[in-house]
């Protein structure tokens, strides 16, 4: 083993608080304050250095800021969520479903308002009948993007969420923005600035849990 060590080319203390503090954001969504779209441009930027199959670089980005069109989709992502999260909302309210079920519900009730929703798509429709490979390329390809597009985010004090509860009705909400047949939608990605003081690392399971060395179950 080498006694040299690797150059650090970056403030590591700061590019590992982005990545251990870069949350789904759904109550501290500043539902008031616009967000300037060059901001959005810039993070759209840096996402789109990500790395795609072959670099195709076929993901595309509907940025919708029109507070109609904004009121249609979270109408569609408002009854879907009634309608499909049902069990959660008989959860204790102090439970940790329940405190999930409290800020998921807060979202639905409250996305029209949110002053920015990003639909991340990919040009091409998955293959139904596609093995694990194709699928894993297929979205590989425009989730990484994504995940950059947060922590880009994260880093210019403006905060997002995951979410696919649309995409239920894809279809619906591709006519309501003229998203063409052949164009898969991948997401929902309300953004806005943030509420408050960041964030602290969320409780995770321990790494010595969850990672194996060289064979399945195998820790190091």
């Amino acid at each position: 083993m080498s006694d040299t060590l690797p150059t650090v080319e970056f403030d590591l203390v700061e590019v590992d608080r982005l990545l251990t503090t870069t949350r789904t954001v759904r109550k501290r969504l500043d539902l008031e304050r616009p967000v300037d779209p060059e901001l959005i441009t810039a993070c759209l930027r840096l996402a789109t250095h990500a790395p795609s199959a072959a670099n195709t670089q076929l993901w595309r980005w509907l940025v919708i800021t029109d507070a109609k069109k904004r009121a249609e989709v979270a109408e569609v992502y408002r009854t879907l969520f009634l309608s499909r999260v049902t069990k959660s909302a008989e959860a204790p309210p102090d439970s940790e479903t329940g405190r999930i079920y409290s800020s998921s519900r807060h979202l639905a009730d409250n996305l029209h308002r949110v002053p920015v929703h990003v639909i991340p798509c990919y040009l091409g429709r998955p293959d139904p009948e596609g093995r694990n490979l194709m699928l894993a390329s297929f979205y590989g390809s425009i989730l990484q993007a994504v995940w950059s597009f947060q922590l880009a985010l994260r880093s210019r004090g403006l905060a997002s969420a995951w979410t696919t509860m649309h995409l239920a009705e894809e279809r619906q909400v591709a006519a309501l923005l003229g998203i063409p047949a052949d164009v898969t939608q991948v997401g929902l990605i309300p953004v806005a600035h943030l509420i408050g003081k960041g964030f602290r690392a969320p409780p995770r399971l321990p790494v010595e849990e969850v990672v194996f060395w060289d064979e399945w179950g195998l820790p190091r």
